[in-house]
């Protein structure tokens, strides 16, 4: 008999993990995010996970929130074993946490305990770390809280991103969530408790803390490019204008009297003066310009070099 489950996500994320899930069980409904205009302005756009469930044939939902009593006897009906999510985007009532039998399956880009809550990937990236994975763990009414059914850890290489990570981690996940699943619904897999002492916390970030404080540490705001990128993306200003650093590189031997936030040419490029170190930049985008390499940007524009930047 081919097992009934549900799926609950809303992201590109999300996708690897319903299509591999799709391929070996009966989805009863993908339940995703209402339509919603992608920029101000813009007509409601499906999200990723839709538009994936759609292509596959499978029944859609789209609750505005979990919280109605009909909605919850609408999933309840449909009376999955089990429930797999993947950055659905609403928290679970106990109502929705009690339906499958087998419990809800939850994907999450992160070593759990560290990371738990809305930014895990850009979470690991701002502390530096150089190593992250997927966690499989069975939802609880806390944030991430649940028990851990499996593990897969990957590198951080110097080059990753937010944006990069994310989509390594969701194939890593979506792997290790077919595996796991059938393993947990054959019997095969005790749970382990997360060790709480060992927890860390993120949360969403803010167009506010992507403004680059060029008194920080090159290592720091390196972190922080990276993490930010794709979403909000690092920002500072230049003659009043927004101006992106979506990618750099750090020297933190360099030493120089210039001030913070002082664009400097380089034996070696561009770079930018920090509180400690140098931060070089790779690729910019100035507000309605196109993404451009370092290079091109300051061919186009020559009085760059020798500004202060976040003025």
């Amino acid at each position: 008999m081919v097992e009934r489950v549900m799926f609950m996500g809303t992201p590109q994320f999300a996708v690897p993990s319903l299509k591999a899930v799709a391929e070996q069980y009966d989805i009863v409904a993908v339940v995703t995010q209402p339509d919603r205009p992608a920029s101000r302005g813009r007509k409601p756009t499906a999200p990723p996970v839709k538009k994936a469930a759609v292509a596959l044939g499978l029944p859609v939902l789209q609750p505005e929130t979990l919280r109605d009593e009909e909605v919850v006897g609408k999933l309840g009906e449909l009376a999955p074993r089990v429930i797999v999510v993947a950055a659905y985007g609403q928290i679970l009532r106990p109502e929705v946490l009690a339906i499958p039998p087998a419990g809800i399956i939850n994907v999450h880009p992160s070593l759990l305990p560290k990371y738990r809550g809305a930014s895990p990937i850009a979470g690991a990236l701002l502390a530096g770390e150089e190593e992250t994975g997927v966690t499989i763990m069975l939802m609880d009414e806390g944030m991430d809280t649940g028990p851990i059914l499996a593990q897969k850890a990957t590198e951080i290489r110097s080059e990753d991103t937010t944006g990069s990570l994310e989509d390594r981690l969701a194939n890593l996940g979506a792997e290790l969530l077919v595996d796991t699943l059938s393993r947990w619904l054959d019997g095969l897999i005790d749970a382990l408790p997360q060790d709480d002492s060992e927890a860390t916390y993120t949360r969403l970030i803010s167009k506010d803390e992507a403004v680059i404080d060029w008194s920080l540490p090159a290592l720091e705001l390196w972190h922080r490019v990276r993490a930010y990128n794709p979403r909000p993306g690092a920002r500072t200003s230049w003659e009043g204008s927004l101006l992106k650093v979506l990618r750099a590189h750090p020297d933190v031997q360099w030493r120089g009297s210039e001030e913070p936030g002082r664009v400097l040419e380089l034996p070696t490029g561009t770079a930018v003066a920090t509180g400690q170190g140098a931060l070089f930049l790779d690729e910019v985008q100035l507000a309605g310009r196109r993404a451009m390499t370092i290079h091109d940007f300051t061919r186009g524009q020559r009085e760059f070099v020798g500004s202060l930047l976040g003025e």
